[in-house]
């Protein structure tokens, strides 16, 4: 259902193209980890995915679920709440497993967080948390890194700045772009095998970037 509506809004907001290095989707029961850039780009990356006939269970912070409407499409969804700083924050792991066990795909966010940053270009992804290291050896899961360059064209910066960013959007229509790259093997260790997914999901969000001639991405080794 959410990838659904994403699928329908995305486009009146931007122009989103897509690449993939996978000769078809990902493998099910894959854990696809994306860079997080942006309030828009949930919604680029599930339209993306739509394209190439994924709809994912999305791992997203607990307070969402208090938005209306967003909410209830999210339950109805079957995602996964991560309530933050609490006892139940593992819980989010355990569902996630169980979801990958039944040959869903799973979506996640390495970062955790929107950088801070109030410009609008692009950056490789900040540090990853120990989540998604975690979820792939307990699940013994694929990883398949996702890029996405563009969402802060959207919107980004300030309150203000983010909203007048939705309302112009449909006028301005930027370029949005996702790149699925293939999958890759985490080795032993939380420490070693969050470097190893950071740093395929920044291999990935450089091609995204390059497609938009993005300057960050040429800077980035």
């Amino acid at each position: 259902m959410l990838s659904n509506v994403a699928a329908a809004v995305v486009p009146c907001l931007g122009r989103l193209t897509v690449t993939s290095d996978h000769g078809s989707a990902p493998e099910p029961g894959s854990i696809i980890v994306a860079n997080h850039t942006s309030l828009a780009d949930p919604g680029v990356v599930l339209a993306a995915l739509r394209r190439l006939d994924v709809e994912p269970v999305v791992l997203a912070t607990a307070g969402l679920w208090r938005i209306p409407v967003l909410g209830r499409l999210l339950e109805r969804g079957g995602h996964v709440p991560v309530h933050r700083g609490t006892h139940r924050a593992a819980d989010a792991l355990d569902t996630a497993a169980a979801a990958l066990g039944a040959g869903r795909h799973v979506l996640i966010y390495g970062e955790g967080r929107i950088p801070p940053r109030k410009d609008a270009a692009e950056a490789p992804p900040e540090s990853f948390r120990s989540g998604l290291a975690r979820l792939a050896h307990a699940a013994g899961a694929p990883v398949v890194p996702l890029g996405q360059a563009g969402a802060r064209r959207v919107t980004s910066g300030s309150t203000a700045k983010q909203l007048a960013g939705f309302l112009t959007a449909p006028a301005r229509r930027p370029r949005l772009h996702v790149h699925l790259g293939l999958p890759v093997h985490l080795p032993p260790g939380v420490e070693a095998a969050t470097a190893t997914a950071r740093e395929a999901v920044t291999t990935a969000w450089r091609t995204a970037a390059r497609h938009l001639g993005e300057p960050a991405a040429a800077s980035v080794r």
